[in-house]
């Protein structure tokens, strides 16, 4: 019985509070941003070529739209990581 009580302890993240739901957003917002440009910046390191350097410079229209499709999938990861 002791042991049950002590691993509910850990396992409750749900909000209690309204100040605690926006902590735990802002909390999670900032995580999920900062996994993002991770998430972009591995695959830019990971390519051949400077995709960062062909949207910025070169203004290539399809380099922005692999750029976008990363970070989208990122996002996607973070969230289903965050939900379950």
């Amino acid at each position: 019985m002791m042991a049950r009580a002590g691993s509910d302890a850990g396992a409750d993240w749900h909000a209690h509070s309204l100040g605690e739901a926006l902590l735990y957003m802002a909390l999670f917002a900032v995580v999920g941003v900062a996994l993002a440009i991770i998430g972009y910046k591995l695959f830019d390191y990971f390519t051949p070529g400077d995709l960062h350097k062909e949207i910025i410079e070169h203004r290539n229209v399809a380099a922005a739209l692999v750029g976008a499709a990363v970070i989208i999938g990122t996002c996607i990861m973070v969230a289903a990581a965050m939900i379950s």
